[in-house]
């Protein structure tokens, strides 16, 4: 990398013991700049020492809270240790590190405090079919209006964002089900944070089984609609107006990201 920003990869992980090593070896040796936490959602197998060995950060949830448990553990670790990147890339090796400096060169561009790995972009042949397909079309319609561009896939795990958005997920993120990707989203847009993707090919998960049943598809379907609905009428917290976009908070760590990505300028 060409700027001095800290990077933090976050992996939530529940009984990963056997994909994590070579997850964490690829992602170091195709990115040495980047620092990886993993966080081990309440795992009943060796997922903690696994990541250890291999040399990564780990965090340990006494018992399993699901992504959005995880993910806001990552966070308040990423703000805590002053990181100016955060991104979530899953356990199970179906995230290409390869695609990291996409993500990240689209934040450097400084137009987004989110940015997205869009499976429906271009990129890859990932496909749903049924009432998953439905539930995937429907989000990404209304969530694009929401956050005023195109957006493919809003159900991705594969994302980063930059520290102010660290700083606002650290302090608010929903942990229920899907509220680690829509809610979390809706929630930043809502409170004025830009939202981009740029796209990415997934690969096959190296461990475990994905459902894809019809029930367990319109269950998806149903759950994912309800989670909309509760994005779009909850409020937000009104203390986490200092770290939206417009605030002296959000202006001071736009600076610094700045002053980063390009050393040679000065502070004003």
């Amino acid at each position: 990398m060409s700027d001095e920003r800290r990077v933090l990869i976050i992996l939530p992980a529940w009984n990963e013991e056997e994909g994590l090593p070579s997850v964490l070896r690829e992602i170091q040796e195709q990115l040495p700049y980047v620092d990886t936490l993993v966080v081990d959602d309440g795992s009943s197998d060796s997922t903690a020492a696994v990541a250890k060995a291999a040399g990564s950060a780990v965090a340990q949830l006494p018992f399993n809270l699901g992504v959005g448990g995880a993910m806001r553990l990552g966070y308040r670790y990423a703000q805590q240790h002053g990181y100016d990147v955060a991104i979530q890339v899953d356990a199970d090796g179906q995230h290409d590190p390869a695609y990291i400096p996409a993500l990240l060169e689209k934040l450097a561009e400084g137009e987004a405090d989110l940015v997205i790995g869009a499976r429906f972009a271009g990129d890859g042949n990932y496909k749903v079919r049924g009432p998953r397909q439905w539930a995937m079309k429907l989000l990404s319609v209304v969530l694009s209006r929401i956050t005023r561009t195109k957006l493919t896939d809003t159900t991705s795990g594969f994302r980063a964002c930059n520290r102010q958005l660290i700083e606002f997920f650290a302090r608010w993120y929903p942990v229920e089900y899907l509220g680690d990707t829509i809610e979390s989203m809706v929630g930043a847009a809502r409170t004025g944070f830009t939202v981009r993707q740029v796209p990415v090919a997934m690969r096959a998960r190296t461990t475990g089984r994905p459902s894809a049943s019809p029930v367990k598809a319109m269950i998806y379907l149903a759950r994912a609609g309800l989670v909309l609905l509760l994005a779009m009428i909850r409020r937000m917290p009104k203390e986490l107006k200092e770290f939206a976009p417009g605030s002296p908070l959000y202006a001071e760590f736009a600076a610094r990201a700045q002053q980063k990505r390009h050393p040679e300028l000065t502070s004003v």
